[in-house]
């Protein structure tokens, strides 16, 4: 519940408005049987037309300004009650009973006086690779999972894919939606998001296999016991510790797992000699 004596006065300006507007169309309904009667001209009958056309205007007027409060124009008590655009949970508030509020004293950067959420539905924000673009569509279905839930996943669906990647971490923004009836997911929880991609060419390796040099990827096969060749390879989806490969490596092909940066060490150190 606010007070507010500029809502005051635009309660008392619609009241006077309403009050004006009957007298006019009183006084337009007398001049107009009092003109129909031959006994008043026709100009004070314009005269009060054009009054009540005037009063009319002045009273919508004020009715849209006391609509904007969302406020009673019956009587002139200065306050409105603040309704909650949705309904949820309260879960910051920045001011106090009595506390006074001036539009000329919040800066941009201010906190909002009630921060409202519903905790039954929850966004979730995801940073997306490049390489992820091609299989990212609106109204696509996700599965969450949380370090939290091992054992479990969370279905969300897709609602926005922003237009820009991030010049600095590379990654483009993905907005989307879950179903947290259960309260399982909590406010600002981390999770990883899978998509079904369907089935593709190629071959699926351990991630660690594959490693990034510059904007390419790369993997160490096994030519012959402790020989090792550096391949590029081109990558597609990753889940559950996987990446997979679709073009560079053949199915069956030996990749090094552990020790492959050793390996990019050893290579580069070789290469300088």
């Amino acid at each position: 519940m606010l007070a507010s004596p500029e809502f005051g006065q635009t309660q008392a300006d619609a009241r006077r408005a309403a009050s004006d507007f009957a007298l006019a169309e009183k006084n337009l309904a007398r001049l107009r049987e009092l003109h129909a009667n031959g006994v008043a001209p026709r100009k004070d009958m314009q005269t009060a037309e054009a009054d009540h056309a005037r009063a009319e205007s002045e009273l919508q007027r004020a009715q849209k300004k006391i609509s904007l409060y969302g406020g009673n124009e019956t009587a002139v008590d200065q306050s409105f009650t603040l309704k909650s655009p949705i309904a949820g949970t309260v879960v910051e508030r920045n001011i106090n009973p009595g506390q006074e509020l001036r539009s000329d004293l919040v800066l941009a950067n201010a906190p909002a006086m009630f921060v409202i959420t519903d905790p039954a539905r929850l966004w979730v924000q995801l940073d997306a690779n490049e390489r992820d673009l091609p299989n990212l569509k609106r109204g696509q279905t996700l599965r969450l999972r949380s370090s939290s839930y091992a054992d479990e996943s969370f279905g969300a669906t897709v609602d926005m894919i922003s237009d820009f990647i991030d010049p600095v971490t590379r990654v483009i923004k993905v907005r989307g939606s879950v179903d947290n009836r259960g309260r399982k997911l909590k406010g600002e929880m981390y999770v990883t998001a899978e998509i079904d991609i369907g089935t593709r060419p190629g071959v699926q390796v351990p991630a660690k296999a594959v490693f990034l040099v510059g904007d390419k990827y790369y993997a160490f096969t096994e030519d012959a016991p402790g020989t090792f060749t550096r391949v590029e390879v081109k990558t597609g989806g990753d889940a559950n510790g996987t990446i997979g490969v679709i073009a560079g490596l053949a199915p069956g092909q030996k990749v090094v797992v552990e020790g492959s940066l050793l390996l990019q060490r050893l290579s580069r150190q070789l290469a300088g000699d």
